[in-house]
């Protein structure tokens, strides 16, 4: 049978009297297998839902651009749509993939027998020499020393896992137990040590979150693989790592052929808003994945390598003017954020069907004491692709985690208020293309 919270979601969010409200106050945005796995400013799943009940009737195809771990791509697959998705962080991508398969549950908790038979009778080896993480300097500081060792033991595990989805589903719950265990503050999303009092007394059951974590997620599965059963085909979901800025293969997406896009890029620029690649870096690293470091600066605004011209929207562009006569670096690291924005958005624009819609879920950041205006800004980029305003609906963000208070000049005790509401801009493709400017 279909999972019950599943149902009652769907039968809410057919009633057109609940069309305005999208707080979704008290709902569980951790069902299925939404549970995998914490990640920065993620998209509820109850937005994404109901997005594609109101916009996505009769869709085949959705795309999500900026897809991080995944979200709408559930959301589609548990409605029968075919799903793309696209994000330049591998562990973003590793975890949207796991939660997108559905490995056979026997194997799986063959495997999770496996290890608990193995920590049973787990002895620690005296003397053992650290290993190297590539990507970790100074792994002592970060990790203990017997959670290293007990860290690496997991990993070796994994790895002689052969079914790669069973896998997947392995490394994924590893992800967050490499997090938990390690010596960083885990509410924050930066890497802050743990201050010497706390780290005293900090002594992790590196085996025993192992073991929460897969039983957690096996539930999650589980409830996953019943509503996909009663699906009369199993949708088809991939993953990719190209950048929207630069282009879209139309080998993987062809123009015109995406019935809905349901997303929520990045508020600003990973140095200053949600440092993705700082957040990822331990897990990347014991995963081997691709280097961190190098995530950040290939996000939008990563870089000011790129010629930054005006782009459509006069209030952005006021905005950013003013950000520029208060601080020139931050104007033009502001800059080349909408730059790289404007640029992935005509390219998604392109592979809308006429008549398809494009949904994007965002914040209104403030710099210098300037508001952005993102939600008219990507307003103006569609209607300059070609697109008519449909509706933007606001909701609050209080859970989302995101910090209510930053420190705009980096001076200490100054304060100002970010994000606490956000905008969920719905935009609808005409039958033509206007010759665009840029």
């Amino acid at each position: 049978m279909p999972h019950t919270g599943q149902l009652a979601f769907l039968k809410t969010t057919e009633a057109p009297d609940h069309q305005d409200d999208w707080t979704f106050n008290g709902a569980s945005t951790r069902e299925l297998t939404h549970c995998y796995h914490d990640y920065p400013a993620r998209m509820i799943p109850q937005v994404a839902a109901k997005l594609i009940h109101l916009f996505g009737g009769g869709a085949q195809l959705l795309f999500d651009p900026y897809c991080g771990t995944g979200t709408s791509l559930v959301e589609g697959t548990l409605r029968g749509i075919a799903v793309i998705g696209t994000d330049l962080n591998p562990l973003a991508r590793l975890i949207a993939l796991a939660k997108t398969s559905t490995p056979d549950l026997r194997s799986v908790d063959r495997k999770i027998n496996e290890l608990n038979t193995w920590i049973l009778s787990y002895t620690p080896s005296p003397h053992k020499a650290l290993p190297t993480i590539h990507g970790i300097n100074r792994l002592g500081f970060w990790f203990k020393e017997k959670v290293i060792e007990k860290l690496y033991e997991l990993r070796e595990f994994i790895g002689s896992i052969e079914d790669p989805e069973v896998k997947r589903f392995f490394q994924v719950a590893f992800s967050e137990t490499v997090r938990d265990s390690s010596n960083t503050r885990n509410e924050e999303f930066k890497l802050y040590r743990y201050n010497p009092e706390k780290l005293a007394a900090f002594d992790p059951d590196v085996f025993g979150i192992m073991a929460l974590k897969l039983q957690r997620n096996r539930h999650g599965l589980k409830n996953y693989a019943e509503v996909l059963s009663e699906s009369a085909h199993l949708p088809i979901a991939t993953v990719h790592d190209f950048n929207t800025v630069e282009g879209i293969p139309p080998h993987i997406i062809k123009p015109a052929s995406v019935d809905i896009v349901v997303t929520s890029p990045p508020y600003g620029d990973s140095h200053t808003t949600v440092a993705y690649g700082q957040y990822s870096r331990f897990s990347a690293a014991w995963l081997e994945l691709e280097e961190p470091d190098k995530i950040d600066r290939n996000l939008m605004g990563g870089t000011l390598a790129r010629p930054c011209s005006s782009v459509p929207g006069r209030d952005l562009n006021s905005a950013i003017e003013r950000i520029n006569s208060a601080d020139n670096k931050r104007g033009k690291e502001v800059a080349a954020f909408y730059y790289d924005l404007y640029a992935s958005i005509k390219n998604v624009a392109t592979t809308v069907k006429p008549g398809g819609h494009a949904c994007y879920v965002l914040g209104n950041r403030k710099v210098k004491g300037v508001v952005l205006p993102t939600d008219v800004a990507v307003r103006d980029f569609f209607e300059n692709c070609g697109f008519t305003h449909v509706r933007t609906f606001t909701r609050s963000i209080p859970n989302k985690r995101m910090p209510l208070k930053n420190s705009p000049s980096n001076a200490t005790g100054i304060l100002d208020d970010t994000m606490s509401r956000e905008y969920i801009v719905v935009m609808r493709r005409t039958s033509y293309l206007p010759q665009q400017h840029f």
